[in-house]
Formats: C-alpha cells, sequence, structure tokens
C-alpha cells in the first residue's frame, strides 16, 4: 500500500511522491485523506528549519496535523467503520520519511483512537478543528485553575478569531482584538478589531497572545489591571523576556497554554457540530494536493491567507 505525500527533504525543498505505507494492524484504521490544512505556525517553522530540535525531529518528514478523509479500511479493534468522516491529527507510516505530523498525504494508515468521527457535513472545514481545540484550550485552560476569559486578543489570524468566537460563544463580553495589518483586520463576528495605538485601556484583566511575537510581552504588561494574566497561546522562537518592575506593580501572571488535549477535541466537536461555534469564513485560499509547491509559500508569506487548504482527492 502506498500513498502521495508532502515530503520536506530539507527546510524550504518541498516534493509531492509516492510513499510506501506500513502495513495496517487490527487496531489501525486506513484513511483516504480529502483536504488537509496548513499551519502557520508549526509547519512554517518546519519549512524554515527554525523548528527546536525534539526526539523524532529531523528531515526528509511528511508535514501535516490537520486532515480529514473517509475511513477505507477499519481493523476490528480499531473503534471505526469503513465509511466514517473523520479527523486525522497526523500519521507516522512511512517508514524511514518521518511523520512530523504526517498528515498531508492522499492516505495515511493511523490508529484508531488517534481518528476523530465527526460529522461529514463538516466538510473541509474539519482541517480546523485542532486551531478549534487550541483556541478552546487557551480560553477554557486545563481546568485545575480558574482562568479569566480574555479581554484582549493579539493577532486576528485563524486562531485570534477562533479564540474570540470561542469567547463570545462560552457567553462572556466580546473581546477587543488587536491587529496592525489592515487585510486582517475585517471578518469580525460580534467583536471589535483595532489598531494597538487606537486603544487606550490599560485594565485588561486577562489578555491572549497569539501573535508569536516575543518582543510584545513588555507592552502587554503595559496593558493589564493589578492581578491581571497575559496567556501566551502562540509559538515563540525567541527567547521571552520581560522588565520586572512594571510586572511587579500589577503582580502580573504569565500562563502558557499548552497544546490542546483530546478533552478540547471533543468539546470543540461538540461545539462545532451543535452549530455554538462556527468554522466558516476562515479558509481562504484552496490548491489541489499537486501543487504543493506553490501552495506552502502562499500559507506562509501571504498576509490575506488566514488558512490554505490543499485538496487530495484527484491524488492515488
Amino acid at each position: 500500500m502506498n500513498s502521495t505525500a508532502v515530503v520536506f527533504g530539507q527546510p524550504q525543498r518541498l516534493a509531492v511522491q509516492r510513499l510506501d505505507l506500513c502495513e495496517a494492524g487490527p487496531a489501525d484504521v486506513v484513511v483516504d485523506v480529502r483536504h488537509s490544512g496548513i499551519s502557520t505556525g508549526t509547519e512554517k517553522l518546519l519549512w524554515t528549519g527554525r523548528m527546536p530540535q525534539f526526539p523524532g525531529m529531523g528531515y526528509p518528514l511528511v508535514p501535516g496535523y490537520e486532515s480529514v478523509g473517509v475511513v477505507a479500511d477499519a481493523g476490528d479493534a480499531s473503534g471505526h467503520a469503513v465509511g466514517d468522516f473523520v479527523y486525522v491529527p497526523g500519521a507516522r507510516c512511512y517508514g524511514d520519511v518521518r511523520g512530523l505530523f504526517g498528515g498531508a498525504a492522499s492516505r495515511v494508515v493511523v490508529a484508531g483512537h488517534k481518528a476523530l468521527t465527526v460529522d461529514a457535513a463538516v466538510g473541509e472545514e474539519g482541517v480546523l478543528l485542532a486551531l478549534a481545540a487550541t483556541a478552546y484550550h487557551a480560553v477554557a485552560g486545563d481546568g485545575r485553575h480558574a482562568v479569566a476569559p480574555p479581554e484582549l486578543i493579539v493577532g486576528h489570524g485563524v486562531l485570534g478569531r477562533l479564540i474570540a468566537r470561542m469567547t463570545v460563544a462560552a457567553g462572556f463580553a466580546p473581546p477587543t482584538v488587536w491587529e496592525v495589518d489592515a487585510a486582517r483586520s475585517t471578518g469580525a463576528i460580534g467583536y471589535p478589531v483595532v489598531r494597538p495605538d487606537d486603544d487606550q485601556r490599560r485594565d485588561y484583566r486577562s489578555i491572549c497572545d497569539v501573535s508569536g511575537d516575543a518582543s510584545l510581552l513588555d507592552a502587554l504588561i503595559a496593558r493589564l489591571a493589578k492581578g491581571g494574566e497575559v496567556v501566551l497561546a502562540g509559538f515563540y522562537t525567541d527567547r521571552l523576556g520581560f522588565d520586572f518592575a512594571p510586572a511587579f506593580m500589577r503582580e502580573a501572571r504569565i500562563r502558557t497554554a499548552a497544546e490542546w488535549r483530546r478533552s478540547d477535541l471533543l468539546a470543540v466537536k461538540e461545539l462545532v457540530e451543535t452549530g455554538r461555534v462556527s468554522l466558516a469564513g476562515l479558509i481562504t485560499h484552496r490548491e489541489p494536493a499537486e501543487h504543493a509547491a506553490r501552495a506552502y509559500p502562499t500559507a506562509f508569506d501571504d498576509s490575506s491567507c488566514l488558512k490554505m487548504v490543499l485538496d487530495w482527492r484527484a491524488c492515488p
């Protein structure tokens, strides 16, 4: 069994090629992928070679953790049936080619417990479930500590929009969103988007930063109320630091929103399928998978591109 996949041979070197797949076991499913999303966070770091080293890191690799498709074969212990429409958070099924995170392929073999059955009506928007789970985790926290809902969100990309939508859906006051790129300032649903210089408020109880800009921390702390919190929900490649005195005066707290959990994904699935949270309007660009060499630079460098989706339906 084989598959067509996006392969990063090394940073900024991409090919779409056939790869042999590992044999599926009784607890696995074989999924024919219909659509996969391109992450402008994690995948961009893999593309540029700036991803921090961790076990399993290296090239060549198949990227992608935002895939949806149909179960083509299901092992007896997989918990799935042929024909299920599923979200797949990546796969490691390519032999010597690493799966980091392995979802950008026409067919994958993945453990059944990792594939999540979703309503087929969700369609291509299902690629956004991982980002929606990340947004949910940033808003809800890990359940061990009480968290304040975000009153200010920094960045109006897909993650910033989802955090704002999650906040409104939970019944909290609409947050303010900062955005400096005019192309990304539109599309808000029930909350204001402003430039930072036009916002004079300096008593935010909770600020959620999705910009990934390590240089903003001092400016964000200066906008906090006493006892306020900055939530770091972006991915930061540069070292973070801040002046102690302003943080001391405000008794500021800094929280890192970790990777989403299965419980976050299940919560988001329910919110989306019941219509409480919409994923509409977030996918702005689409390309056939065979044009991946064009799609990835567009996803990373074109500010008008919120989310790029690869269509795998014509690939064997």
